[in-house]
């Protein structure tokens, strides 16, 4: 299977035991591609088979399998491809990235059981590694398909200081990523809060380089309700209300939620401009979330967890998008475009399928 290069991506949503028939023409989505990204220095790609892996569900989030080759539209820039359907599984290389700073030491016991659950994420022949990070970087199991190595790197997590350097985690991530097998599918799952403190590599540049590596970012935030009510006080001052009087914050569950029902592809118009500057960097944005950015420009889904049962199911959910995922493959018949191409994703006869897709990806002044 070829190498993706750019930032494409598609994920897709379908329905079980959908119906075959005689292809009909579809009217693919608008794309946004006076929103896509121009980015000021010049990034030479060679444009093989881009690489999309399409997940397919309906309205209400049911993931589907059983789609024919045929049912699939791909849209590049608008213009309909040539595509190549695969379902054959495909081996998983995860790098889990796990903050362990002060502020988490109360929920890193919850974190610390991760490794009973990966093996739903790579299974039986894919591969992880692990990293710990607060100010400091420490790969501290390197890729193994041996899943008590890794229960036991988890396990064994310290706490540390009060850093939170995700940008550069994602950044060592990208490049262990990138010595793996170029037939591996490139995962990045990131357990931290949101906020980056300390990290070395811009924004900007990683998420360039996230998304030319073909690396999707999974997201599993720690709720800052979390971080606060676990937080060790040095000086803990007294309430004067009563605990039982207090009202608990808003939107406090057990469940996950993620980015796409806040974000989903009907509000890619509301997402997209802020990446634009992010990439364009002319204004020096600043930017506070930088996970959901990661999310958002590579595909992946974002989610928070409050108690153990979340954490669970946000794995659960994870590894259930990404093994139900269809691999769609094409050569751009507009390669020589340069520029931002966006990518856009129809089933055949079937408009009520929802489809979730990355951005598109970016040639800097051509193929070469």
């Amino acid at each position: 299977m070829a190498v993706l290069f750019g930032v494409f991506g598609v994920m897709a949503l379908a329905q079980n035991g959908a119906k075959t028939g005689t292809p009909a023409p579809v009217t693919p989505p608008a794309p946004t591609a006076a929103d896509a990204p121009d980015l000021g220095m010049p990034i030479r790609v060679t444009v093989n088979n881009l690489v999309a892996p399409v997940l397919v569900t309906d309205r209400d989030h049911n993931i589907i399998d059983g789609l024919q080759d045929h049912q699939f539209r791909l849209y590049d820039n608008n213009i309909e491809q040539n595509i190549h359907v695969d379902s054959a599984y495909q081996p998983i290389s995860l790098v889990v990235a796990i903050e362990k700073s002060a502020r988490v030491e109360g929920i890193l016991p919850q974190i610390r059981k991760l490794g009973t659950l990966l093996t739903q994420i790579t299974g039986k022949s894919g591969e992880a590694a692990i990293i710990a990070f607060d100010s400091r970087l420490a790969t501290i199991q390197d890729f193994t398909t041996d899943n008590d190595k890794l229960k036991v790197a988890i396990e064994n997590i310290k706490v540390g200081n009060s850093g939170t350097r995700i940008i550069d985690a994602v950044e060592q991530g990208i490049n262990m990523l990138n010595k793996r097998s170029s037939t591996n599918r490139k995962i990045i799952l990131m357990v931290s809060e949101t906020r980056d403190e300390g990290s070395e590599a811009r924004l900007r540049e990683t998420l360039i380089r996230t998304t030319l590596s073909n690396v999707i970012y999974y997201s599993v935030d720690i709720s800052q309700v979390m971080v606060r009510l676990n937080e060790k006080q040095d000086d803990p001052r007294p309430v004067p209300m009563d605990v039982a009087s207090q009202t608990f914050p808003m939107g406090v569950a057990s469940t996950p939620t993620t980015v796409e029902q806040n974000y989903g592809m009907q509000n890619r118009a509301q997402f997209v401009p802020l990446l634009k500057e992010i990439f364009i960097d002319t204004k020096g944005i600043f930017v506070k979330d930088a996970p959901t950015q990661f999310v958002r420009a590579t595909g992946g889904a974002q989610f928070v967890f409050f108690k153990q049962k979340g954490l669970e199911d946000a794995v659960e959910r994870i590894s259930e998008e990404i093994h139900s995922q269809y691999l769609v493959s094409y050569k751009p018949s507009n390669g020589e475009e340069g520029g931002y191409h966006t990518i856009t994703v129809a089933i055949d006869r079937h408009p009520e399928y929802i489809c979730k897709t990355r951005p598109g990806y970016w040639i800097g002044g051509g193929a070469q």
